[in-house]
Order: structure tokens, then sequence, then C-alpha cells
């Protein structure tokens, strides 16, 4: 069964920053983040928490690189073919940053949780990812793509320029799921 992974709120950490780091190119810094991010991803955290189910937003708990503490935030998960990914559509946001340096996370679903392992798409594979998985998807469900513009920014019709500064994993799963 294919799933499909839109997610506005995806831009943020736990901490809901959304900056790029010091000497990041401008391909690597995030568009500004909606207010509707800011304003909705502590109302969607909380609903997920107590397993209110919200389309294909999941809680992704990454270890945070510099604390090491767990942070935990509504991500959206892109399901087809049995693969997964998450993808971030500002960028170099600090989810994404934890997540490169952790390599794992565990999305919880309604209480049950999985552990998987992160793999980042190089530049290549991420323009594949727009063209063969997100574009044809979103193009497949009723104003899908439109919805993608609107609330991500991003033109999946484009898949090039797509791909330009976002940031996308594909996740494998490594645990049994815990009940």
């Amino acid at each position: 069964m294919a799933t499909l992974t839109v997610d506005f709120f995806s831009s943020l950490d736990g901490n809901g920053s959304a900056h790029g780091w010091p000497g990041s190119t401008a391909a690597d810094r995030p568009a500004r983040v909606p207010r509707s991010v800011w304003i909705f991803s502590p109302i969607l955290k909380f609903l997920l928490s107590v397993g209110i189910p919200l389309g294909y937003n999941r809680l992704v708990t990454i270890r945070g690189r510099n604390s090491g503490l767990p942070r935990t935030t509504p991500i959206a998960v892109l399901e087809r073919s049995g693969r997964r990914w998450i993808w971030a559509p500002w960028g170099e946001v600090h989810w994404v940053q934890n997540l490169r340096a952790a390599g794992r996370a565990t999305i919880d679903l309604r209480g049950r949780k999985e552990e998987f392992r992160a793999t980042e798409l190089d530049p290549t594979e991420r323009v594949a990812f727009f063209r063969d998985v997100l574009g044809p998807f979103a193009r497949s469900i009723p104003f899908g793509a439109t919805f993608i513009r609107i609330v991500d920014g991003v033109d999946v019709n484009d898949p090039e320029t797509a791909a330009e500064g976002r940031r996308v994993f594909e996740l494998h799963r490594v645990g049994a799921v815990v009940p």
C-alpha cells in the first residue's frame, strides 16, 4: 500500500528551531519556516503523543547531536513499496542535523515504536526521490501536488529545483516493533 507524506511540520526539531549552522552555503540554509508551522507543531506533537492519528504524521525521536538527549518532533513519513522516507522542506533544520549525526531514529505511531537507521540521500538521489517517488505519488492524490506546493513550497513537477537545499533520508527498520 502506498502512503503519502506531506509535512509542513517536519522542519522543526524538538526545540522548535529551524536555523542552519554557521558557515553553511546558501543551498544548506533553510527557507523561512511558515508561521503556521510554529503555531501548529506543538499542537500536532501533543495530539500525536496522546494517540490521536493525524494522517501520515508520526512522532520521531532522534538523539541530539550535542546534548545526546532524545528530541521528539512530529514528522510525516512517506511509505511506498515497502520503503520509507522523511524529508525536510526547509533544509538544514535541527532534526536533520541530529539525524545525520545520530544515524538512527525511533518512530512512534500510537504507542508502537520502531527503530530505524537513516541514510541521507545525495543530491542525485534527492532529485530521483522528488521525480520518481514523491512527485508521482502526490499527483495520484487529488490536490496532492498543489498541497505540497502551497504548504511546503515545493513544486514536485520540477524535481531538480525541489531537491535543491532539501534533505531526504531513507529509513531502514533495525529493530522489532515495541508495543
